[in-house]
């Protein structure tokens, strides 16, 4: 019997992307906690499979030809498993297309201007003394993540999901709508709410939000814990 795929993670949206599609394809994996308040991204261990340092990352047993393989980046990873499942990445080319935009759209805008939202909304006050330094940063990210909600509102406006039927595209953008987190009203934004708690109500949803949430720590609260955390965090250089 083949090994269950290793799920390199720590409960964050860039995390659950993956335990989500994990859940929904119903592939059989094992998780594999990276603390990464602790520093534990930067293990050879991991960065030999995570090159970048970052989480989430997977090993598969049976890769291609039968041979293990490790990824990383959840984007190239969620094509990975729609590849080996046969689910929620279809193979034909214009369906294909449209997936893809979408889940492109969301690693490199709404992930990481949602990202930013977070940090300079929760983090950054925590770190620095003179709030007036941060308010810029607060202000454009704030704006700019409202923006990209406006996008998935008119996008929505006529269609259940992102890229017509349920898929990857849309396990990638579901953890980063986190309105209260980011400044956000969703009673602005009628069609995103509808598809939050459409794709939200799908069990796997559920369990793969759900997987190791008693881990999560909140870093913005004072404590030398969390001050800790917030250094390993933030302010990274090459090494």
């Amino acid at each position: 019997m083949t090994a269950p795929i290793e799920l390199w993670y720590w409960p964050t949206p860039n995390g659950w992307k993956v335990s989500i599609a994990l859940e929904e394809m119903g592939l059989a994996y094992e998780m594999k906690p990276v603390n990464i308040g602790a520093g534990e991204q930067f293990t050879p261990e991991f960065q030999a499979i995570s090159p970048n340092g970052r989480m989430p990352a997977i090993v598969d047993p049976d890769g291609p030809g039968g041979s293990p393989i490790s990824i990383f980046e959840s984007g190239a990873i969620l094509q990975y498993l729609g590849n080996k499942s046969g689910q929620f990445y279809p193979t034909d080319a214009r369906q294909r297309v449209e997936i893809d935009q979408w889940l492109f759209w969301q690693v490199g805008g709404l992930g990481p201007m949602a990202g930013q939202t977070h940090h300079f909304r929760q983090y950054a006050p925590a770190i620095v003394q003179d709030q007036r330094q941060i308010a810029y940063g607060v202000r454009r990210y704030t704006d700019e993540t409202h923006r990209l909600y406006g996008v998935m509102d008119r996008r929505l406006k006529d269609r259940d999901y992102l890229a017509g039927d349920y898929s990857i595209a849309d396990m990638a953008a579901w953890p980063w709508i986190l309105p209260g987190l980011q400044g956000q009203n969703l009673a602005h934004f009628p069609n995103l709410a509808a598809w939050v708690e459409r794709v939200g109500d799908r069990p796997a949803v559920k369990a793969g939000r759900a997987l190791g949430d008693e881990m999560r720590k909140n870093l913005a609260a004072s404590g030398k814990a969390a001050e800790d955390a917030r250094k390993v965090l933030f302010g990274q250089r090459a090494r």
